[in-house]
């Protein structure tokens, strides 16, 4: 079960609630979102464009610029060089269109997820060197790719990196003050300060107890980042990128690019395209699972309002097969349907094929792509589900349950699924989970990771076990030797400093609220919230012993319930659980003995249950009304 806690955030709610005009619920959902200034709820509440970061507050974003706008001026030819997610795909999109709206002779290159795996690599350099390409412009990766990057140098071929991964490091060992000082020689101090001691303060005291300082042999464990050697390195990443928001993905990357090269060139026409452009970077920023916070959530928030009424064919052709109404379109929309379609080309086949589709003229063109790209994800669901369940065999014949960090190796499961299978089993038993497959040139996989695992970290600290690797602290991507699986996993478990606690379920209730308050001017108020996700979840509140009258199976396979709850004043609600119903039901066997559940469905329930709820508005049928939502019981 799951262990649940109740925020306890302080501000003056009643202060808040006053000046913006809401309840103090609401404000106290507000600082459950890690909003403390009034400044702050104001922008998260009320904020615009106008607030978002200027581009040129991006290290190197200058230097970008200058070397894009005299390659077009050199006519030279540039090629982007993309990723086959949803984030490279937009990415590649906007920055491909905006460099042409600017007369550059530019062209757009997808790496194949099967034959050349994530980045760049020597043969899409080589490419590039024979159909004499000038300038390379990345965009969601490039970061990692030192010596691919040094391959084009070499060929005269200028890079200009726009990615948002984290910049790989090594970690160096300082012994002498004449080190320290030959680094600040190097690095400006700055650099340095913000290089992290990797060892405790007590480590640190024990160093300086077996080297004295007067023999000038103090260590001090230092990282230091390794970053390409490009014309440009865009990354907010970056130890010395002061952007105030470092947590945006690749194609808000390439918006703030060309939204630099707009300002700079004056070009009206490409003003005008960052409208469309704003559109991909919100659905890059959702599938991508960014936070929702600060600028992600204006960019996300505005996005949305201009994808409803969207002039890209390709997306348009997206909403109307999928049966989306276009004036209904969330961030969920997004992140579920939309981003799955244009992932799916990626995964099983090309993601130049999504490309094409947000390039579509016409409308036949685009609904033809559309329909194709549907078909496609119903497929991979197909082997999603295949590949889950192959997991769950292999964890259970390999008693890995009670490993800290899973490594599960499906050898016939296609590499393109390794990364939402791993997420899948994560959910199941909120553990760090990688899944490896077998793949063209060795072992690939991809990994998910939980709260307090930073994923990337620990894979550098066992590098030495990867071909290649990158990510971040919540999902990575590696190729790796088939042998080394068994002593990665040991190694892996090993280093984990993960306790048994971590790995129980945490559910963060925003306000305990009974359901006699929780009515429709609190359900209109959470509509302020949107849009949910990542780092803004819907909000969760609580209410001990509700007594569960009676229940409703519902829907054609029977597997949601309605349920009738009177609370501790009388009140009756309906309570709607979309959940594991057999899970339910034995749980109001265990509580309240046996027949309990029948009992419940056959009507003649009085069963008390604490839940945790979300409630929100809902419309069926032309009737809205306020609906709650059962999450979680005890």
């Amino acid at each position: 079960m799951e262990k649940w806690y109740v925020a306890a955030k302080k501000a003056d709610f009643e202060a808040w609630a006053k000046k913006f005009h809401i309840t103090p619920v609401l404000a106290r959902v507000l600082r459950n979102r890690d909003l403390m200034t009034e400044a702050e709820v104001g922008k998260f509440l009320n904020g615009t464009l106008e607030d978002c970061y200027s581009p040129w507050l991006l290290k190197d974003m200058d230097k970008a610029v200058e070397q894009i706008m005299e390659a077009i001026n050199q006519k030279i030819s540039i090629r982007v060089i993309g990723d086959y997610d949803v984030d490279g795909i937009c990415s590649s999109y906007l920055l491909t269109k905006g460099l042409q709206i600017l007369g550059a002779r530019a062209d757009t290159a997808i790496p194949h997820r099967i034959h050349d795996g994530y980045g760049l690599n020597d043969s899409l350099i080589e490419e590039a060197r024979q159909d004499h390409i000038g300038m390379i412009v990345t965009c969601d990766n490039g970061i990692a790719a030192a010596a691919q990057i040094a391959l084009a140098d070499s060929y005269g071929i200028r890079v200009i990196v726009t990615d948002h991964h984290e910049v790989p490091y090594i970690m160096e060992e300082l012994h002498s003050k004449e080190e320290l000082h030959s680094m600040e020689d190097e690095h400006s101090k700055e650099e340095l300060h913000s290089m992290e001691e990797v060892h405790s303060k007590e480590e640190v005291h024990s160093m300086e107890d077996e080297h004295s300082m007067e023999e000038g042999n103090i260590r001090k464990v230092c990282r230091r980042e390794l970053l390409p050697p490009a014309q440009a390195v865009i990354d907010p990443k970056q130890e010395q990128c002061h952007y105030p928001f470092p947590g945006i993905c690749g194609a808000v990357v390439a918006y703030k690019l060309m939204a630099a090269l707009a300002e700079k060139t004056g070009s009206r026409p490409l003003q005008e395209a960052m409208e469309e452009f704003l559109e991909f970077a919100a659905l890059a920023t959702v599938c991508d699972v960014m936070e929702l916070k600060d600028e992600n959530r204006i960019l996300v928030k505005e996005g949305l309002k201009r994808l409803k009424a969207t002039r890209n064919q390709g997306i348009r052709a997206l909403i109307e097969v999928n049966g989306i109404e276009p004036d209904r379109l969330s961030a969920y929309h997004l992140g579920f349907i939309i981003g799955p379609c244009l992932n799916a080309t990626g995964r099983l086949d090309t993601a130049r094929r999504a490309l094409e589709l947000l390039q579509s003229r016409t409308r036949v063109d685009a609904m033809s792509a559309a329909r194709e790209l549907k078909e496609l994800n119903d497929s991979r669901k197909n082997l999603t589900l295949q590949g889950v369940e192959e997991a769950e065999a292999y964890i259970e014949k390999r008693h890995m349950a009670q490993d800290k960090v899973m490594l599960i190796f499906l050898p016939e499961v296609h590499e393109s699924l390794a990364g939402i299978i791993a997420g899948r089993i994560r959910e199941h038993y909120n553990h760090p989970v990688f899944v490896l497959t077998r793949g063209e040139d060795g072992v690939k996989g991809s990994g998910r990771s939980v709260e307090g695992y930073h994923m990337y970290e620990a894979m550098t600290e066992a590098k030495q076990y990867f071909i290649k690797f990158g990510g971040h602290a919540m999902a990575a991507g590696l190729s790796m030797r088939e042998e080394d699986i068994e002593e990665l996993r040991q190694e892996l478990n090993h280093r984990c400093r993960l306790r048994e606690e971590d790995f129980i379920p945490k559910v963060h209730i925003d306000v305990p609220m009974p359901l006699d308050y929780a009515n429709e001017k609190i359900a209109d108020e959470l509509e302020l919230l949107e849009p949910f996700g990542v780092g803004n979840p819907k909000p969760l509140f609580a209410q001990k012993e509700l007594i569960f009258v009676s229940g409703t199976r519902m829907g054609a396979k029977k597997n949601c319930a309605r349920y009738l709850v009177r609370t501790q004043n009388g009140m009756e609600k309906q309570l709607v659980f979309f959940g594991d119903l057999d899970k339910f039901g034995r749980f109001l066997e265990e509580k309240h003995g046996v027949g309990s559940e029948k009992a419940l469905y056959d009507g003649r329930g009085s069963y008390t249950v604490s839940v945790v709820y979300q409630m929100g508005k809902n419309t069926y049928r032309g009737r809205t009304e306020v609906q709650y939502v059962m999450q979680y019981y005890s």
